[in-house]
């Protein structure tokens, strides 16, 4: 439970609160399970503070500054993050449903098993995170950074992720079913055994990204760069990879049934090295 007297110096208003902070350095504020549902933080200094179970459904945190705090199974729901600071936060199994992160940082963050479904993520900084089973459905991840993130079986469906930054990350196994992704950066990026069916990646950048036992299945790959990208296995059935670049790229065992191809000269060469 909050300490008392900490949740009294936070309701004071934000003067009291980073006076009380400054005087106080080597005090850790507990503010665990306290209810702040609605509340103005807007630009708090939160940093490293216990906020574990706490309610800040629909509060206002806008500029807050959040970074290293324990937000584990606390409920944001709604909450405005615009421009906060969360980087090295644990925001594990926490509530983060239609909450605002626009240009967020959430760089190296802890939010495996955490419900950010119809979260707005734009330009959000999410780069080196912990997003192992995390739901993102329906999430917009546009222009967001989440270079070498940990994405393994997340959630994606429906995501808008166009753009986004996804060099180098771990999907494997992640849920990428009709996700919008035209013109994203997946270079050497793992998406081992993801599912993409009908995901729109028209113009994505594949270079080298391991999409070996990939479903595939009615995707839109057209003029997207596959090249040495890793496709063993994969099912492509009905996908379109007009214009595609697929120099380079293993094809071994590729399900191509009713796929569109590149062209004839490629169409040649997919199907000598995918049989």
């Amino acid at each position: 439970m909050a300490n008392r007297e900490h949740l009294a110096l936070l309701k004071a208003g934000a003067v009291t609160w980073i006076e009380w902070r400054k005087k106080n350095p080597q005090i850790e504020p507990d503010l665990s399970a306290a209810n702040l549902q609605g509340d103005n933080l807007r630009g708090a200094n939160l940093q490293g503070v216990n906020l574990r179970k706490v309610d800040l459904g629909n509060a206002l945190l806008v500029r807050a500054n959040l970074s290293g705090a324990d937000l584990s199974s606390a409920n944001l729901s709604k909450a405005f993050l615009v421009e906060a600071n969360l980087s090295d936060a644990n925001l594990s199994v926490a509530n983060l449903s239609g909450a605002i992160f626009t240009q967020a940082d959430l760089s190296h963050a802890n939010l495996i098993g955490a419900d950010l479904s119809e979260a707005n993520l734009r330009d959000a900084a999410i780069a080196h995170a912990n997003l192992i089973g995390t739901d993102l459905r329906g999430a917009n991840l546009r222009d967001a950074d989440l270079g070498a993130a940990k994405l393994i079986r997340t959630n994606l469906s429906f995501a808008n992720l166009i753009e986004a930054n996804l060099i180098a990350a771990d999907l494997s196994e992640a849920n990428l079913s009709e996700a919008e992704m035209l013109g994203t950066y997946l270079y050497k990026t793992d998406l081992y055994k993801a599912n993409l069916n009908k995901a729109h990646l028209s113009g994505a950048y594949l270079l080298r990204a391991n999409l070996s036992e990939a479903d595939l299945s009615q995707a839109d790959l057209s003029w997207t760069n596959l090249r040495c990208a890793n496709l063993a296995g994969a099912n492509l059935t009905g996908a379109n990879l007009r214009g595609a670049d697929i120099r380079g790229a293993n094809l071994s065992g590729v399900n191509l049934q009713e796929a569109i191809m590149p062209d004839a000269s490629r169409h040649n060469y997919f199907t000598r090295k995918s049989n």
